[in-house]
């Protein structure tokens, strides 16, 4: 379907993409993964045709169509969302204009008889039969399915797209591309502004889905259901792994792994031939045998361990100030949208040194009070005040999109902090990873992850003792996540956070707010102690309001096979075996497609008789990598299906 070949981008004196290739196949489901300002959404702006790399090409067809969801997108003014949403079928909706226009034509015409008239009445059958061909008669049926599995309601489709909110335009742009169901499907970041239900229901929407994609996400449990092949990116070179994210790292690890291993059982052997050189150099009767070896050393294919890169985010929250015994009081609060009752006479006392998990199904309201706890709305009834001596910290779910895409991120910075900062503020934003030229970079070029750091450093300009994060973790990578949640357990101060991740959440706070039917009730513990209580099997349980009993994961467990057995320990040696040779085939396949594919990507060659022999080659590569991945899935399927059977 595609094919990019030695793509080349350079941004000043860093490489961004050293000479990448790869293939898209038809059907693909690629997670493309790497660090925040790796390349992962340069690439896929490459792929759409929106920037041109400086050197490589890209091969697909003429007629490929791609739909592409970005970071950046801006609805136009005037239309209501089901209006904006049905613009997907503007094809559609040209050939039911021409309909009309042809039937009111026949209906004033009398010569039924002439050329012309016949040609209507072709005209007419053909753009009924096309329009049958796509479903035009449930387009508008489509539209509004999707756009209530994305989390709009009926009463929605006839609001203005004005009056939502940056990540709810973003759902509707999501749903546009969904609706036109292009051959290849970009999704940069798409669970972002999802709720949890959203996401199960794009999870579920893209698994059958006819076309192929490639998506940017640090959302671990959505790139295990939805892809089975990772491409990472790292210091401007790809990494192609057949598999999903999860069995992807434990690959990664693996890989370099072996590549350490194989690297100093080199270095052992080219040490072990200089020595002999040396040895044998000053001997005229060994001198034969010391060339011998230096045209060896010389003939050797020297391995070469990646450097990874080492550069990380440095996070330090500064020592809190001391605040009152109560940080915040929130009394008989009730909050209200029009008839829509969020929260009814709710009372919260939060006291100094608390961290606190908001936790609930969607909708429940954790948001709505963290805004009325901060100033930003104002609740329907009740009252909510900051204790003595409180310095607010708060990091809004769109922090990150908030911020002025006009200014600089040195500007960006400089707006808030202090004067006695003002020398140090380049030194704190290095500590974000904006080094040298980053720092006079327009907001509106970072990628999602770099704005969320850039949001992150703003907060380390004040001492905070209230710190109130709703959603931190989007757009962070992994590691970033990681760094976060270990500069979150050494603050000093309350901590208040909304968070649907629960690696990030675990051991992170000792008490657990859960929104329940518009009330609040207490759990002394941290999530993972909630979740055992509720007898939830994971956040999203939560979100969706489904207890372990509810979900059917309560069921009588099966006995545990034996593993000291020794009929068990045979079966299982059989069944990795397979697994082993079969990844083995794998590999060797992967080899043997990046030789090809160096001589189909070097134009001197097209058109020869090597080119059209690669080409046939590749062709058998790509039926028999797909026979392998098959036997792969199935041997890995039974290994799970072993652990199962009673």
């Amino acid at each position: 379907m595609l094919n990019l070949q030695n793509i080349y981008v350079q941004y000043g004196d860093r490489r961004l993409l050293d000479q990448v290739s790869f293939t898209v196949r038809e059907k693909d489901r690629i997670g493309l993964t790497g660090r925040n300002g790796a390349g992962k959404s340069t690439m896929l702006k490459i792929i759409a045709g929106q920037i041109a790399p400086m050197q490589g090409n890209i091969a697909a067809p003429k007629d490929l169509s791609i739909g592409f969801l970005h970071q950046d997108m801006l609805l136009p003014k005037g239309k209501t969302v089901l209006e904006e949403a049905m613009t997907a079928f503007a094809k559609a909706q040209a050939m039911e204009k021409r309909l009309e226009e042809i039937q009111q034509e026949m209906e004033e015409r009398t010569d039924y008889s002439s050329d012309g008239y016949m040609e209507l009445i072709h005209e007419l059958s053909e753009l009924n039969d096309r329009l049958a061909l796509i479903g035009g008669q449930s387009l508008q049926a489509e539209a509004e399915k999707i756009l209530m599995g994305l989390g709009f309601s009926v009463t929605d489709f006839d609001r203005q797209t004005t009056t939502f909110s940056g990540g709810w335009q973003m759902r509707i742009e999501l749903a546009k591309i969904l609706l036109q169901r292009p051959q290849l499907l970009l999704l940069d970041e798409p669970t972002n502004h999802l709720d949890i239900e959203s996401i199960i229901w794009l999870e579920q929407f893209l698994q059958p889905y006819e076309g192929a994609v490639i998506v940017i996400s640090h959302d671990k449990a959505f790139l295990d259901k939805v892809t089975q092949r990772t491409i990472e990116i790292e210091l401007g070179k790809v990494h192609d792994y057949k598999a999903n994210y999860s069995r992807y790292l434990e690959l990664r690890e693996e890989r370099q792994a072996q590549m350490q291993s194989a690297f100093q059982q080199q270095q052992k052997e080219i040490a072990r031939k200089e020595a002999l050189v040396d040895k044998f150099r000053a001997k005229a009767n060994k001198a034969k045998m010391a060339q011998s070896l230096i045209k060896e050393l010389d003939r050797m294919q020297r391995i070469e361990l990646e450097d990874g890169d080492s550069s990380r985010m440095r996070l330090q929250f500064p020592p809190a100030p001391r605040s009152g015994e109560r940080v915040a009081i929130v009394k008989g609060l009730s909050k209200s949208y029009g008839d829509n009752l969020i929260l009814n006479e709710v009372d919260l006392t939060i006291i100094r040194g608390e961290r606190l998990a908001f936790m609930g199904k969607n909708g429940e309201g954790k948001s709505t009070l963290v805004k009325i706890m901060v100033g930003q709305q104002l609740p329907t009834g009740g009252t909510s005040e900051l204790g003595h001596n409180v310095h607010l910290g708060y990091y809004a779910q769109n922090q990150a999109e908030a911020l002025d895409p006009k200014k600089t991120v040195l500007e960006t910075i400089e707006q808030d902090a202090p004067f006695e900062l003002r020398p140090r503020l380049r030194a704190i934003l290095g500590s974000f990873l904006f080094k040298g030229e980053d720092v006079d970079k327009k907001v509106s070029v970072l990628s999602g992850g770099e704005r969320a750091r850039l949001a992150m450093a703003c907060l380390l300009l004040h001492p905070i003792n209230l710190l109130v994060l709703d959603e931190p973790t989007n757009h962070l990578d992994m590691l970033s996540k990681a760094i976060l949640k270990e500069a979150l357990l050494h603050y000093d101060g309350t901590l208040v956070v909304v968070s649907h991740d629960r690696d990030f959440l675990d051991g992170l706070t000792d008490k657990v707010i859960e929104f329940d039917q518009k009330k609040l009730k207490t759990y002394l513990g941290d999530s993972e102690y909630f979740l055992e209580k509720r007898q939830y099997g994971s956040l999203r349980d939560v979100s969706l309001g489904k207890t372990a009993n509810s979900s059917g994961s309560s069921k009588k467990a099966k006995p545990k096979k034996d593993e000291n057995d020794p009929a068990v320990k045979q079966a299982l040696k059989q069944l990795k075996r397979n697994i082993q040779n079969a990844e083995r085939q794998l590999q060797r396949l992967e080899e043997e497609k990046n030789k090809l594919e160096k001589i189909l990507g070097d134009s001197s060659k097209f058109g020869t008789p090597d080119y059209e022999k690669a080409l046939a080659k590749h062709q058998e590569n790509e039926a028999a990598t797909e026979e392998a991945m098959e036997k792969w899935e199935a041997a890995e399927l039974a290994l799970e299906a072993f652990w199962e059977e009673d």
